[in-house]
């Protein structure tokens, strides 16, 4: 239902965004999101007190763009950094 929201719906179209619905009692479809968001609150959010919603935005930006792209090791990735993948992938081409 948030989906279909007077305010999700004519973003989505904006943006020629398409929603993905997995079946129902399909967990897998969100597990790389739930694993990310994982991370963030343990090494990030968790540690911190944050007084406005600006704060958050800003420390997480910093966990994603300062450490968690071009730093921290992935096991999925043979131990490369997101940014190490995505600049190997790309030179492969």
């Amino acid at each position: 239902s948030q989906y279909t929201s007077s305010e999700m719906r004519p973003f989505l179209d904006r943006h020629s965004l398409t929603c993905s619905y997995s079946k129902k009692g399909y967990p897998w479809d969100n597990a790389i999101t739930e694993s990310f968001f994982k991370y963030l609150k343990k090494e990030e959010l968790d540690r911190k007190v944050f007084k406005t919603i600006q704060e958050v935005t800003l420390s997480s930006f910093e966990y994603i763009e300062g450490f968690y792209n071009p730093k921290r090791p992935h096991p999925a990735n043979n131990m490369l950094t997101p940014n190490q993948k995505e600049r190997n992938y790309f030179e492969s081409l």
